[in-house]
């Protein structure tokens, strides 16, 4: 099985992407994810450039790394320096990385119109600037910028700057589809004549733009190529780069090369959600091998054959890269669904039973109404258990109410819930006031509940959001409220539909805490 070398560009390449930014504590934790998962060569950034780079460069220095190579990354000289004086060659040095990957011009374009040089001047910055690095015992990587883009325009000098940069020591010479508008059959073409001219190991680096850098990587190291370069997720500028989730396990599960143990394969959905996390990007569910949908069933007919083998709609096993099967309750929903949702909550309900088909005619009823039940599994368990008769009765809503005041323009409204409940015999009238109605009415709620229930104060809110349903009926339309709350120990998400968002809010509220109530056994008070 042949070794495939990874070089992950996520802490350099994958911040120049819109909103993304680490911090160099950031950069550190991401950086020993990686090693730990047994990547080849980080790259940390570019020495010299701004702060928190030379930071990151400095706890590296301190910190072990049993798998990768810290990588440095830079340009060659500028024309008018020489080597010795430069001062981004002397960044690259003073990083103290192991490895430093240089790029140089390869297209012709850049070399006449944005360097406005010779032809054989950039000839020799290319050599010049990894000799230099070698005498002082670097392994060098060389990035030829805009590789196809130049071999395109003119093949024989792209072929020399290979030449140079091999002759001058450096040990990968990686093809950069910069621009990323190169189709994959042609890089495939491009790597293969390469191959018959240049010795010297090789490596790929390709953009997103024409949405095809996984494709290209994976031709690339089918021509011979060594090294793929890329980053989590994709992220990287414009439309980011090759998505090394994606291409390590097709390397890897589809076409027999080696890039990691596949014991560490399992943790590349723990990775990529870690990096999304630290990135603070909401991570994508359709992400292949990764994402939350990527092993996630929802018609009926593709549950039915995923019970009885999940290769009927799975291309490879969950578990080998970290995921897991989801089944998705929906109207599109049949027995099939409802049977493996119900045995994942541990319920056993014979096939044939009513109560079965009385849920899925609910949930498709309540989908009719603007419910959905793929983001509330909460709200599904509750379900379940009304129909199965395992449900308990915490409380019952007297009344409440929810007022609004704003006294001055310039100043915010003030928002106050008056609510009485019933728990057994008893009955308990409180007030609160919060920073909008909902908020208000959750305080009032809680406080009111938790003389009865002490371990409401356990649990707590973290998002909450509201989806219009039916723009058409501009204020009067109907709205969906999820909302998440958290424990100590999980996080469980609920849902309501109204036309008031009040009262959809406090369906939401009555499950969220009526789940945790079920989960604790809490004993049934009517």
């Amino acid at each position: 099985m042949k070794q495939i070398y990874l070089y992950d560009t996520t802490l350099r390449d994958g911040t120049q992407a819109e909103d993304i930014s680490f911090s160099a504590e950031d950069k550190i934790k991401i950086a020993k994810r990686l090693d730990a998962f047994g990547v080849a060569y980080i790259e940390g950034g570019w020495p010299g450039s701004n702060p928190k780079d030379m930071e990151f460069f400095e706890r590296a220095r301190n910190t072990k790394f049993v798998h990768a190579k810290i990588a440095a990354f830079g340009s060659t000289r500028r024309a008018k320096n020489p080597v010795e004086k430069d001062a981004n060659i002397h960044a690259l040095l003073d990083a103290q990385t192991p490895v430093v990957t240089i790029f140089g011009k390869t297209w012709l374009l850049h070399v006449k119109e944005a360097l406005q040089i010779s032809p054989e001047n950039n000839l020799l910055i290319i050599a010049d600037s990894i000799a230099y690095l070698k005498k002082h015992g670097k392994e060098v990587i060389y990035d030829a910028e805009h590789f196809f883009d130049g071999y395109k325009q003119d093949k024989a000098y792209a072929l020399q700057t290979l030449s140079v940069a091999a002759k001058a020591g450096a040990e990968i010479l990686v093809l950069c589809d910069t621009n990323g508008g190169t189709m994959p059959w042609e890089v495939a073409e491009i790597i293969h004549e390469v191959k018959n001219n240049i010795s010297t190991p090789i490596g790929i680096h390709t953009h997103n733009d024409s949405g095809t850098a996984v494709a290209s990587s994976l031709l690339a190291v089918r021509e011979g190529c060594m090294q793929v370069q890329g980053t989590i997720n994709g992220y990287g500028e414009r439309c980011g780069n090759a998505n090394l989730c994606t291409i390590i396990p097709d390397l890897q599960l589809k076409m027999g090369y080696h890039c990691v143990a596949d014991e560490q394969l399992q943790h590349l959905t723990t990775i990529s959600r870690y990096v999304s996390e630290l990135a603070n990007m909401k991570h994508q569910k359709n992400l292949p091998f990764v994402g939350e949908s990527a092993f996630a069933h929802k018609g009926g007919v593709h549950v039915s054959a995923v019970m009885k083998s999940a290769l009927t709609y799975e291309h490879i096993i969950p578990e080998a890269v970290g995921n897991v099967r989801r089944v998705l309750i929906s109207d599109l929903s049949g027995r099939s669904n409802v049977l493996f949702k119900v045995k994942e909550l541990g319920v056993e309900l014979d096939e044939k039973s009513h109560a079965v088909q009385k849920i899925v005619d609910e949930i498709k009823e309540m989908e009719h109404y603007g419910y959905s039940y793929e983001d509330a599994e909460g709200s599904f368990e509750l379900m379940v258990k009304r129909h199965t008769g395992e449900m308990k009765h915490f409380f019952d809503l007297e009344r409440f109410k929810v007022s609004i005041q704003k006294d001055d323009l310039e100043k915010d409204a003030r928002s106050e819930a008056l609510i009485k409940i019933r728990v057994g015999d008893e009955t308990e009238i409180t007030a609160a006031e919060g920073d909008g109605p909902v908020n208000a009415l959750d305080k009032a709620l809680r406080k009111a509940l938790e003389k009865f229930y002490p371990e409401l104060s356990e649990i707590h809110l973290t998002d909450y959001k509201v989806r219009v349903l039916d723009t058409q009926n501009a204020t009067a339309a109907k709205v969906r409220v999820l909302i998440e709350t958290k424990n100590d120990e999980s996080s469980w998400n609920t849902v309501g539909v109204s036309p008031d968002v009040v009262e959809a809010s406090w369906k939401a509220l009555v499950d969220s805490i009526s789940y945790h109530l079920m989960k604790h056994k809490t004993k049934d008070v009517k």
